[in-house]
């Protein structure tokens, strides 16, 4: 019995490979959908509203995939320069700030990044200089880098500058469409 059963199963099988191709009502053939081709969300955008939300090893993988995709140009690096220095990754994150202002010495966000990540290695000295050079380049429009000039410059020329809060971090914070901001933590 386990024998026939066997046997049946067997034909079974070997006869559904020989069934005809299947077509629709209307005599067409019907395939399976394929995958969407379009184009999907930016990953700077992706990224950073991840940024935003204090994802930011999700943030880092979304700047790496916009980096594939357009290719490592002054935003994804300085996104990802970014997002490193958030993952507390200081010399990769110098690394990649430093190649977006060698790429493009002209924009105000990859040198206010810079700066940044300067006052949090503790270097004010070169801090206050890509911060003056983020103003230079902005042409003084922003208030953030204004203001992140501004303490510097204070923390450069008396090195016992206090700020009127005690015990003050730091804390990076996305601005608009990449200007970080030095922001004392609640």
């Amino acid at each position: 019995m386990a024998r026939a059963l066997w046997i049946g199963c067997a034909a079974l099988i070997a006869l559904t490979g020989c069934a005809p191709d299947r077509f629709s009502e209307q005599g067409e053939r019907v395939f399976a959908p394929g995958v969407a081709r379009g184009e999907g969300v930016d990953g700077l955008i992706v990224g950073h509203r991840l940024m935003a939300a204090g994802e930011f090893q999700l943030a880092l993988e979304a700047y790496l995939r916009a980096a594939g995709r357009q290719g490592l140009n002054v935003d994804t690096l300085s996104a990802l320069g970014s997002a490193n220095l958030r993952l507390g990754r200081l010399n990769q994150a110098e690394d990649l700030l430093r190649r977006a202002v060698d790429e493009d010495p002209d924009f105000p966000a990859a040198w206010n990044n810079l700066g940044v990540l300067l006052m949090e290695k503790g270097n004010v000295a070169e801090a206050a200089e890509a911060f003056r050079r983020a103003f230079a380049t902005d042409n003084g429009n922003s208030d953030q880098i204004r203001d992140n000039l501004r303490l510097a410059l204070a923390k450069r020329d008396d090195p016992g500058y206090v700020e009127p809060q005690e015990n003050e971090e730091f804390q990076l914070v996305r601005r608009g469409t990449g200007d970080y901001v030095l922001l004392s933590a609640p």
